[in-house]
């Protein structure tokens, strides 16, 4: 396919999300009053519409494995990041509310934002180092008690395909301290939605559940590097032909 079509593509995806965007936003506060659990599935149906959305237009399919893996129960899901596409797939799919440990400065986006900031996350400001993982903390633990589920990424910022970031040991840390397992996924969605990419590009993404990690009898390095060897190990799975070398566990 020529780089244009790709280039026209990915336009007309752009446009309607945006057009889309606007009036999901003002839907999303009039549901204000609504229980939590209404307001989070109208706000996640702006989810479900991006991602049917980007298969439609973009040609950007997905298959998930290891859902069994997923148990009734709190977790908190550790997540390579590699694209925008794994924090709008997850959040509509996952079979509970998600809490995204997320930058606050997310929620001053116009309209996104706004309608985000109706829902339980926890924004952070990375300026204030341990005060904010202080934070985390306290609201991760009643989110968790609340039945919901918190979502992180390791590597705390999305990177390119084929590589790896250094994973920080914040899940694992707020795994300890609440005494919960987490879940580790692997995402190759950065060889469709590409980082810092307008184009998108058609292909199959796969999303790889994990088993459950405990994090009893654990130290947050020793959690973190279970954590690390079983995603990187994983995407080289899924991604075979995008590594150069094999991932040797730690």
């Amino acid at each position: 396919m020529s780089r244009f079509i790709l280039l026209l593509r990915s336009l007309l995806f752009l446009v309607v999300m945006v057009l889309v965007t606007i009036p999901w936003a003002c839907i999303c506060f009039v549901a204000l009053p609504l229980p939590y659990g209404a307001r989070y599935f109208i706000t996640s149906r702006w989810n479900v519409f991006v991602i049917w959305l980007a298969k439609i237009v973009c040609g950007i399919r997905y298959e998930v494995r290891g859902v069994t893996n997923l148990p009734d129960a709190p977790v908190i899901l550790l997540c390579k990041h590699q694209s925008a596409w794994e924090t709008i797939f997850l959040l509509s799919e996952m079979p509970r509310p998600l809490i995204f440990v997320l930058k606050k400065e997310l929620l001053y986006v116009p309209f996104f934002g706004w309608a985000l900031a109706l829902l339980r996350m926890i924004p952070i400001d990375r300026s204030n180092g341990r005060d904010a993982f202080a934070q985390v903390v306290v609201q991760g633990r009643k989110r968790l008690a609340d039945g919901q589920w918190v979502i992180m990424f390791p590597e705390g910022t999305r990177t390119a395909v084929g590589g790896q970031g250094k994973y920080k040991g914040g899940g694992a840390r707020l795994a300890v301290e609440t005494n919960t397992v987490v879940v580790p996924i692997a995402v190759n969605s950065g060889e469709c939605w590409p980082k810092n990419s307008f184009i998108k590009k058609p292909g199959l993404v796969t999303v790889s559940i994990g088993a459950p990690i405990s994090s009893e009898g654990k130290t947050p390095a020793e959690l973190m590097q279970a954590v690390e060897n079983w995603i990187e190990s994983e995407m080289r799975v899924i991604s075979p032909t995008m590594y150069a070398t094999p991932f040797v566990p730690k």
